[in-house]
Formats: C-alpha cells, structure tokens, sequence
C-alpha cells in the first residue's frame, strides 16, 4: 500500500539509560541542534532530548522503568537497526572532533569508492553513526 511521506526526513528515537552523556555527545561533539527537552510520563519516558539534523529529528529516550542494554558491537552484533548515517562537508573532521571527546572510531575516514568518504564512530552508548562526505 503506498503511503505519502509527509516529511523529507526520518525521526529516530534512541534508549538509554545514559541521557546526560548522550545529550552531550550528539549536542556538543556532533553538533546537532537542540530542540527540547520533553516528559512524557504516561507514556514512560522519563525524558526525551530532542536534536535537529535538518529535516530529521533524533530523539534521546531515557524510560521512567529500567530496561536491559542492547547488544553492542556495530553492524556485526546482531540484525535490527544498528547505525545510522548523517552527511557532513567533511568526514575527517567530525571523525576527529568524536576522537577527541573520547568517542570510539570505529573506521578511520576512507574513501570507499570515488568522491566517497566515510568514517565511523560509536556514542556514548555504543551506537554506530557513520559520517558520509560526497564531493
């Protein structure tokens, strides 16, 4: 069934039960802007951080209950949503401002096929996010 899409964009939501560390890191080392801070309680969320990417929105979901840790280790932990990609003017600096918070590199920038570089980095989480610059 076809569906219309309404925003250019995706909302992605990520638990945990590390809120202040993951405000930081996606705030103040990747640079997204920030949007609010929500409660939403009845629904069980503690506290929601959310950050622009243009059209997308993340969201930093800390439940009011305690839930178990995902499973780590990237794109080779298991299937399900394991990193998202976010495109930059310039992969080798994102990767070494994430280096210098004391993020994970996960791939140091390489260029993957001509025009294409990409780095990868985990969060405070350990979530991947991939940066991707085309020239």
């Amino acid at each position: 069934m076809a569906r219309t899409i309404t925003k250019p964009g995706f909302d992605l939501g990520i638990v945990t039960t590390n809120g202040d560390a993951m405000l930081e890191f996606y705030r103040d080392v990747v640079g997204l802007e920030f949007e609010a801070t929500l409660a939403l309680e009845a629904v069980g969320i503690a506290r929601m951080d959310r950050l622009r990417c243009n059209d997308s929105v993340l969201k930093l979901v800390t439940p009011v209950a305690d839930v178990s840790e995902g499973t780590g280790g990237g794109i080779e932990g298991c299937t399900g949503l394991r990193y998202f990609t976010m495109s930059v003017d310039d992969v080798t600096a994102a990767a070494a401002d994430c280096e210098a918070a004391g993020a994970p590199v996960v791939w140091s920038p390489m260029e993957v096929r001509p025009g294409v570089m990409i780095a990868m980095v985990e969060d405070p989480d350990g979530n991947w996010v991939e940066f991707i610059q085309m020239s």
